[in-house]
Formats: C-alpha cells, sequence, structure tokens
C-alpha cells in the first residue's frame, strides 16, 4: 500500500480479473470484490490513523464497509482498545481475518448491512471510501451522521468522487495520490481524510 506500507495486505493484482474467476469457480454472479483492491480513500483514513494514534488510543472503533480491513487493521495498531470491522460480503469477512492475523493485530468482525441502525457504541466510526455510489452516500451519511450526533468521532477517507457534503464534511488531512492503486482510482490526484465541523478531532 503506498500511503501505509507499514500494513501487509492479501490483495488482487488485478481485480476484474479475480472476480471473473470468482465467479467462475463459484458458477453464479457474485458482487464485485472491493476488498481485493486498497482503495485510495482507505488508504488515507489508513495513513491518518497510524499518524495520529493519540485520537484512536483506548478507543472503541467501528470500521465501516471495510472490505480488505485496512483502515481497522491501522487502528488496532493505533492501540484501539477493540476495532470491529464491519462488511456486507462474506468475503470480504474473511479478508479481514487474514489480513488482521498476518499484521498480528486483533480485529473483531461483524457482517451484514449497518446503515439502517446504529453505530453500536463506537468511539470512533471510520468510512474510508463509502460514498462512491449516489445510492450508497445516501444511505452511509444519515448512517455516520447519526454516530456524530450520538458523540462518535467520524472520520471519512474520500477523494471525492462528487458525493461529499462540504456543507458537513471537512478536511483534516490531504494526500498526494500515488500512480500505484486500484484500477479505480487511476484518474484521481489527491484524497483527502474528512470530519464532520466543529467535531473535537
Amino acid at each position: 500500500m503506498p500511503l501505509a506500507p507499514e500494513i501487509r495486505l492479501f490483495l488482487a493484482e488485478d481485480a476484474i480479473l479475480f472476480w471473473a474467476r470468482l465467479e467462475a469457480e463459484a458458477g453464479r454472479r457474485l458482487p464485485p470484490p472491493f476488498w481485493a483492491s486498497a482503495w485510495i480513500g482507505g488508504q488515507a483514513l489508513a495513513r491518518y490513523v497510524l499518524d495520529n494514534p493519540a485520537v484512536f488510543a483506548g478507543r472503541r472503533v467501528l470500521d465501516l464497509a471495510s472490505g480488505s480491513g485496512l483502515v481497522a487493521i491501522a487502528a488496532a495498531i493505533a492501540g484501539a482498545r477493540e476495532v470491529t470491522a464491519n462488511d456486507i460480503d462474506p468475503y470480504a469477512i474473511a479478508a479481514i481475518e487474514m489480513n488482521a492475523r498476518v499484521n498480528h493485530v486483533a480485529v473483531r468482525t461483524r457482517w451484514g448491512d449497518l446503515l439502517d441502525g446504529e453505530s453500536d457504541g463506537a468511539d470512533v466510526v471510520l468510512a474510508g471510501d463509502i460514498l462512491y455510489s449516489p445510492a450508497l452516500a445516501e444511505r452511509a451519511l444519515p448512517f455516520l451522521s447519526r454516530a456524530s450526533e450520538r458523540g462518535a468521532l467520524v472520520f471519512v477517507g474520500d477523494p471525492d468522487r462528487g458525493h461529499l457534503p462540504h456543507d458537513w464534511l471537512e478536511a483534516v488531512a490531504s494526500y498526494q495520490v500515488p500512480m500505484a492503486g486500484a484500477p479505480e482510482d487511476a484518474q484521481i490526484e489527491r484524497t483527502a481524510v474528512l470530519t464532520p465541523r466543529g467535531s473535537p478531532s
């Protein structure tokens, strides 16, 4: 991972080809293996977590739509008391567990869609690259807002794919995007970590 080289992940060299192979083996259509790439918004969020351990140490962290587990692993390395990595894809859950083991950290996994509920008492909610489509942003932003209103710290890693509410979120860090990364990020030059305006980050 260019922005978080200290974290080791099992990733696909070519996520599209890997997806085709998974579907061939399963004999049915499968959701895209988002967990098989380290998306640049997640990389930025992981970098921010690693560089600011005092914000996360001793806290209960929820990593929403965790994918490969990159951000959850960063939170565990930063000293979070408890880290829960959530995803709707059971393959992602398996990848998170494997990636946590290879990085020698404890990460709990939680499978399923949490967006219509609450953040389960987390002190910090992390969301790397969850706003990549209008439909998902429409569901994720209210969840993040509820978490913030409840008193949780909320951090979003996003390269501004067009669905960021700039009237609510403000950048706390910005990173130049390295050349290597997921194919989805090929045209992106900068990425940021954002938090709700007025949040005590």
